[in-house]
């Protein structure tokens, strides 16, 4: 919620610090480690690169809690993630000194937190950061009294800052304890204020004319020539551009088809696409999408898997095929866990250098490649004005296939033979390379997310395949991290378990909701019904009607987290769900759950639509009519198959083979005979059996 008077640092020095997100870091190499904390007993990859510090480094535990309070010492809890690359950076210049790691030891309980594995407790010091005046970023440093309530924040700092923060910190903290608790008290205050939200159930407001004032003013900020929204830095945002390419066809809105398509091939044609190896990079830090940031994420690969494949139904760009095929084939080769599921996260950096493993020099190319150098090199853009650092090359396209083959007379299926052998030239010679490190975890909610995109993807192209690992990966799941009703965050052989967040429930609900829909399967809508009723007992919010990220209230404030940004919020995905639900379980009681929540959050999501977009799409959905489509009969699973291969939003589709009691097919089954039957609030047209007349009655509602 908006703060009218941000709480402003009265006495605590602050360094001036700037937003700097990401990639990753590798421990140094030693033979012997002069020091070893408390976090060589972890699993996470970010804690064990911090193990051998000087610094007295504890995980986030009671143990460390109460020693805290028992001395009366400050805590300072330091977060970050294994490809961070500033989180590197800050550890070999500070953390690794061994007199920074005095001034820490003798007056801090110093605490590493992998925000990969407690998404929580970064969420609640960001938004201290934030009322601060502060950008947010990676590493975050929160300096707190023994009760956590923070009094400092900051970023990365060099070594010099870092130490007088800690002196200046611990200096006044010492001379006056009782101005730093109220300091703390106000901030934290804060923190809960920001959490703090009034339901709403005037239905009436959700109306198109609120979507399209939303959509309106986010149109300002689209970069009409490079895609994405303007800025300095370009994020592909999938669930931005997942709602604007359903609201360009349900309201006819050719700029934000083209801005779509535009953005969509921007990406792929970017250096942020990794046109070797397949896959996407973290971000690009250039509006050109040029130059990566070179770590590669789970939730992003899964989510523009979903995207690309979903544009593809819209499109029939042959680009897009490719990208999804590629990406996956990625996934499956780097990131997959022998049993199943799927890793956090690539670094950026091997050899302790951002991007080596991926950029290439014109010898590294012209030994490769040899005689295809030249025309590798227009396809590329090998040249001097692309030189990026240190004489290297990001590989990208600055042309279509179409004018490329024109220009140099070749036939397409000749370019498709050429890049395979450029492929495969290169990456024997890539795979020769130090590799990055793996971020091994497997976090539940992204992993979810990933389910999403195979069932996407295998919609779109009727791949079984595609279907079979989600399947998979929705085993993997319910192996690992499932048990006595409660879903758990993260898996690692010998890890601890922490509890699953709002996140993994409603991400998990979503795909098993997707992979019904596709397999017609009533295992995985039952699974979806079980963990939303686990999701209202443990996360319901009474007082707002929304979701708290944690089932506990263990820390300084609950966590009730909207706003949509690289992934869409777990409140807004949970609000879809209900949504869904509703219409396929006709339960009266989710569909108005959903709107309330939608209604609650209406001012927002009009006002900055750009980052509440899965809140727009959940209002496009409202606002607009909204259809089902039953499909009842043997012949029902490739009468769904012909329908969900073609895009169709504000659509619901869904199959039955057989007698069911869910209310859209109760009553419908007809021994050797499968109708179709297309509905609107409840009033179907009279059945039919093509799904060619299905469409034509759908166009004509």
């Amino acid at each position: 919620m908006h703060i009218g008077n941000r709480p402003k640092t009265i006495f605590f020095f602050i360094a001036t610090v700037l937003l700097i997100i990401s990639c990753k870091d590798v421990p140094k190499q030693k033979t012997a480690h002069e020091f070893t904390n408390d976090l060589i007993k972890e699993t996470s990859p970010y804690l064990l690169q911090h193990a051998h510090n000087p610094v007295n480094w504890q995980g986030w535990n009671e143990a460390a809690l109460a020693e805290a309070q028992a001395g009366n010492k400050l805590i300072l809890i330091s977060i970050g993630y294994s490809s961070c690359h500033w989180c590197h950076v800050m550890e070999e210049e500070t953390f690794e000194d061994t007199a920074v790691a005095k001034l820490m030891n003798e007056n801090f309980i110093s605490i590493k937190v992998d925000r990969e594995e407690r998404p929580d407790i970064d969420q609640v010091y960001q938004t201290a950061a934030q009322l601060q005046g502060q950008n947010g970023g990676w590493p975050l440093n929160a300096i707190t009294l023994p009760n956590g309530k923070p009094l400092y924040l900051g970023t990365y700092h060099t070594k010099e800052q870092w130490m007088q923060v800690l002196t200046n910190v611990n200096t006044q903290f010492s001379e006056d304890p009782q101005k730093a608790a109220e300091y703390a008290d106000r901030l934290a205050a804060g923190i809960e204020e920001t959490n703090v939200f009034t339901p709403s159930s005037e239905f009436e407001r959700l109306t198109q004319e609120a979507l399209e004032s939303g959509v309106s003013i986010w149109k300002n900020n689209w970069d009409i020539t490079f895609g994405g929204d303007k800025g300095q830095q370009k994020f592909p945002v999938p669930n931005s551009l997942d709602f604007l390419l359903d609201y360009a066809i349900i309201t006819d809105n050719q700029d934000a088809l083209s801005h779509v398509k535009n953005t969509l091939d921007k990406i792929a044609n970017g250096g942020i696409y990794d046109h070797l190896g397949g896959g996407f990079f973290r971000y690009s830090t250039d509006p050109k999408w040029k130059v990566p940031h070179f770590e590669k994420m789970l939730y992003d690969n899964a989510q523009l898997i979903g995207l690309y494949s979903k544009a593809y139904k819209v499109f029939k760009e042959p680009r897009y095929k490719d990208v999804v095929f590629e990406t996956i084939a990625f996934l499956n080769r780097e990131m997959k866990h022998t049993e199943g599921g799927y890793y956090a996260a690539l670094d950026a950096d091997s050899e302790g250098e951002e991007g080596k493993f991926y950029v290439w020099n014109q010898k590294e190319l012209e030994a490769a490649l040899g005689d295809d150098f030249s025309l590798f090199s227009t396809y590329y853009t090998i040249e001097k004005s692309a030189i990026w650092e240190n004489d290297n090359y990001i590989l990208y396209k600055h042309l279509s296939d179409e004018t490329f083959v024109a220009d140099h007379k070749i036939s397409k299926e000749e370019l498709i033979q050429y890049k395979r052998r450029w492929r495969d030239l290169l990456m024997k010679a890539r795979n020769g390379r130090v590799r990055p490190n793996t971020d091994d975890k497997i976090l539940t909610s992204w992993n979810a997310l990933l389910i999403s995109g195979f069932v996407e993807a295998y919609s779109a192209f009727e791949e079984k395949d595609f279907l079979d690992q989600a399947i998979a990966v929705y085993d993997f799941i319910i192996d690992k991290s499932y048990a006595d009703g409660q879903l758990k965050h993260s898996y690692k052989e010998g890890s601890r378990r922490t509890e699953g967040f709002l996140e993994d429930y409603a991400f998990l609900i979503q795909a098993a909701i997707e992979l019904y829909k596709v397999s017609m399967d009533t295992t995985y809508l039952d699974f979806a019904n079980i963990l939303t009723e686990k999701t209202q007992e443990g996360f319901l919010d009474s007082n707002s009607g929304l979701y708290r990220f944690n089932a506990s209230e263990s820390l300084i404030s609950n966590i009730i987290k909207t706003h949509d940004g690289d992934i869409a919020s777990p409140n807004s995905v949970m609000a879809n769900n209900l949504f869904q639900l509703g219409h396929i379980n006709y339960n009266v009681d989710y569909s108005k759950q959903s709107k309330t929540m939608l209604t609650t959050l209406l001012p927002y999501v009009t006002e900055y639509s750009s980052s509440y977009a899965n809140w727009s799409h959940l209002l496009l959905k409202v606002s607009h009519p909204f259809y089902e489509i039953a499909v009842v009969g043997e012949e029902a699973q490739s009468k769904v198959e012909n329908l969900q291969i073609k895009h169709l939003p504000n659509t619901l589709i869904l199959g039955s083979s057989q007698e069911s009691e869910l209310p859209l097919f109760e009553d419908r089954f007809v021994q050797d005979k499968t109708f179709i039957y297309v509905c609107q609030d409840r009033v179907c047209k009279l059945p039919v059996t093509t799904v060619e007349s299905a469409l034509e009655q759908l166009k004509n509602f």
